[in-house]
């Protein structure tokens, strides 16, 4: 939530601060790369890590084994799901 998380980096800022051997690893979204930028400016080395169509499919097969209405959604609906926002993630 955005709220907070100039709150949270602010007091990572003041971490690093205080202990300037500590690393601290995040994740998140360009949006949130800029920001941490600019919050603790001069102290981020950025990585790029783009997932792979393979990592899209079986990140949305697990999710939709977590499903509570299984009974809802047959074989081919499931595999149009996922063929679906595979391609469209894959094309951006």
């Amino acid at each position: 939530m955005a709220e907070y998380r100039a709150k949270l980096l602010d007091s990572l800022k003041q971490i690093l601060h205080k202990s300037p051997s500590t690393r601290i690893y995040l994740a998140g979204r360009l949006h949130i790369r800029d920001e941490v930028g600019k919050h603790l400016a001069g102290r981020v080395v950025a990585v790029s890590v783009t997932p792979t169509q393979d990592d899209i499919i079986r990140f949305l097969r697990a999710k939709l084994k977590q499903d509570t209405t299984p009974h809802e959604m047959d074989e081919s609906l499931r595999e149009d799901i996922i063929k679906n926002i595979s391609e469209q993630v894959s094309e951006m």
